[in-house]
């Protein structure tokens, strides 16, 4: 079986996530070793508690420009469709969870961790998604 060629937008895509989640990373560390180490207050700690958020911002719009950028209508409707997937199993999961949570039958779990859900849930539907047409 020949190996299939990356496309340019996939090309483009990965050119530009892996600088914003290298950027993710770096701010994240910097932005809690400062707060941490240095006990800011007032905008500059509302500048450090947002920061890690501008890069994950990015890697959506990112995530959307591939989307938009990507000819092979195939491949396009598999990532929709492994989108949807993740979405739905995010927005059910968490919703779930929020009930349990609101009677205390379960921890509270921080809202930043709700994409890294998706991106799982939408990771493990794409195989899946693509299977449906084998």
């Amino acid at each position: 079986m020949a190996k299939k060629k990356m496309s340019p937008a996939m090309r483009r895509y990965l050119i530009r996530f892996f600088p914003a989640m290298t950027a993710y990373m770096g701010v994240l560390y910097a932005s809690l070793w400062w707060i941490r180490h240095q006990a800011p207050e007032g905008p500059l700690l509302w500048a450090l508690g947002i920061a890690p958020a501008l890069p994950v911002i990015a890697v959506i719009v990112i995530m959307g420009l591939y989307l938009a950028e990507e000819q092979d209508e195939f491949v396009r409707s598999t990532l929709v469709q492994a989108m949807l997937w993740g979405m739905g199993v995010t927005l059910a999961g968490c919703t779930a969870w929020g009930f349990l949570e609101n009677v205390e039958l379960l921890p509270h779990v921080p809202l930043y961790l709700v994409f890294p859900l998706f991106c799982c849930s939408m990771g493990l539907a794409q195989p899946l998604v693509r299977w449906r047409y084998r």
